[in-house]
């Protein structure tokens, strides 16, 4: 059969056929529409061994559930964790559903631009394992917010924590909406099942509030260990598979994306009004910043590390251990795409890109590895940002405005509320979600954290850098900053079919691409200040000019 053409870049693989043979002989596969009736037994093969793997987290959970517990131990265990356990749990959080199934689904529909945030990353390391290791560690505070309250009143603290709060809660839920995709089509439902996708993130966001609410921040580090380890078994398995189902293997890959630009990077033009290599590593900067220096989920982990060794070791062992993972991810992406050019007919027409990855899991991967890489895709899902949000409230909540010295036994009570209520909050937001219609999930995630994070890491980054800066001038500065990334986002995002901009205000909508709020956002903040704290310096006297 001649290969078909692409007008643009020459010829392609063969397209299928009706006969076309199947990656893996006695593969069943039903057509696009087809009603897939009673469960098969691969997918009772596969429930059983994600099953398992829940069960095996649970029993963790439980372990920790049963030991005897104070409110320090719950939220740092008593600063004594080991730094190479640390680093897999932080590595754990770098690899969430977000980078397993979204990060493919740009790719498949793109190509690696989005991967800048990967090339940045020894930057962030870098700066994570000196300045900001070393001034959470040494301040003695547990909440990474409380140093704000000294340099520039409580509004600052109530301001960062709050954002936090709203973004992590946000987070959370993309990452339930991801895994309830990618498990949907495990239980022989269609993409399109709102109502059996919503069940699943109910059950699934409870499950992760259970365990986080009884094994504390010992739960938190021991489930990312095993969770890590887990979840490369995953991208393994469905590069081979790729591979094998693809003609002509990694070559096959390499040859078809690469005519086709899918390995490009670009554009790379300066031009803020689209997305663009430039703007995408910017704005990766701005994210492992955020991570490494305002995340109390991450400091969190660092400041439970023995020592400050251990601490910095922890660091480089996520991020060293996240670019090849992440690449890999990213791969996946333009394999796919490679693969269903090969084979057209195995995807359904109009398929959203984050569907396409869970649609492969799920139809060409053989049962039980299918089920062992949903189990990773779980693995992936079930790091908790609940302890630190849990800790944010006792903390900067209700020992700041209810009761500064509650015992531990009304600490406990507080933190186990919290977690339960930021549990559900979450879930509140993956089922919104489910509106977001046909926006990439990287882009709604980028979107979502230019918008709430760029004004704190601009209001940390000041009381570092400009210590003349009053609070004064720095609410202003933040004030400022919180505007122009709301025009920023908001005069351009899109949820669903629905502008939340009104087209009577099209005159006034941003020029710049939403992805450059928070660059502009943090640079609008330090900028402000610095000029303020110029202005307010006192005169020089004469004598000393």
């Amino acid at each position: 059969m001649a290969p078909r053409r692409d007008p643009d870049h020459g010829p392609l693989a063969p397209q299928a056929t009706a006969n076309a043979p199947l990656p893996y002989p006695g593969r069943s596969e039903p057509a696009a529409g087809e009603d897939h009736g009673p469960m098969t037994s691969g997918q009772i093969l596969n429930l059983s061994i994600v099953a398992l793997y829940i069960l095996l987290i649970v029993g963790v959970g439980t372990y920790f559930a049963f030991r005897k517990k104070d409110a320090d131990r719950f939220m740092v265990a008593h600063k004594a964790m080991p730094g190479w356990a640390v680093g897999l749990s932080m590595f754990g959080s770098y690899i969430s559903s977000i980078s397993f199934l979204a990060n493919p689904g740009q790719t498949f529909k793109t190509n690696w631009m989005f991967a800048g945030f990967t090339l940045v990353t020894p930057v962030g390391l870098a700066i994570g394992s000196t300045a900001f290791l070393r001034f959470y560690r040494r301040s003695g505070h547990v909440s990474a917010y409380t140093h704000l309250e000294e340099r520039f009143g409580p509004w600052a603290r109530t301001y960062a924590v709050l954002t936090y709060l709203i973004l992590q809660m946000a987070r959370m839920g993309t990452i339930l909406y991801l895994l309830a995709q990618a498990v949907l089509p495990m239980l022989g439902g269609e993409a399109g099942n709102l109502s059996l996708q919503r069940t699943l993130i109910i059950a699934i966001g409870l499950l992760i509030t259970l365990y986080t609410l009884f094994g504390g921040i010992e739960a938190v580090v021991w489930t990312g260990v095993l969770q890590s380890i887990i979840l490369i078994a995953g991208p393994i398995i469905c590069v081979t598979t790729l591979l094998l189902g693809t003609p002509g293997g990694l070559g096959g890959v390499i040859r078809v994306a690469g005519q086709a630009g899918k390995f490009s990077f670009g554009p790379y033009a300066w031009d803020w009004s689209i997305p663009t290599l430039w703007l995408v590593l910017l704005n990766s900067l701005i994210e492992h910043l955020r991570n490494w220096g305002i995340d109390q989920s991450y400091i969190q982990r660092y400041i439970a590390a023995r020592s400050d060794r251990e601490a910095v070791r922890s660091i480089w062992i996520a991020g060293l251990l996240y670019m090849p993972v992440a690449a890999v991810f990213w791969f996946i992406g333009t394999a796919l795409w490679a693969y269903y050019e090969a084979w057209p007919g195995r995807l359904p027409l109009g398929m959203a890109p984050d569907s396409v990855f869970p649609h492969f899991i799920t139809h060409a991967i053989v049962p039980g590895l299918s089920g062992l890489v949903i189990a990773s895709i779980f693995a992936a899902s079930m790091d908790s940002n609940l302890n630190s949000m849990a800790t944010l409230t006792l903390i900067d909540g209700y020992k700041r405005y209810v009761n500064a010295e509650p015992d531990d036994r009304q600490a406990l009570r507080v933190l186990w509320a919290s977690t339960l209520f930021w549990g559900v909050a979450s879930m509140g937001w993956a089922l919104f979600m489910t509106l977001k219609g046909a926006t990439s999930t990287i882009q709604f995630s980028a979107n979502l954290g230019g918008l709430l994070g760029g004004g704190v890491l601009g209001l940390f980054l000041l009381g570092l850098i400009a210590p003349r800066v009053s609070s004064r001038a720095a609410a202003v500065s933040v004030a400022t900053g919180v505007l122009v990334i709301l025009w920023m986002t908001l005069s351009r995002v899109r949820v669903g079919e629905w502008a939340v901009w009104p087209e009577a205000w099209a005159a006034w909508r941003s020029p710049w691409h939403e992805m450059s709020a928070a660059t502009v956002g943090t640079v609008t903040v330090l900028a402000l200040g610095a000029a303020w704290a110029w202005a307010a310096r006192p005169p020089t006297p004469p004598a000393a000019r």
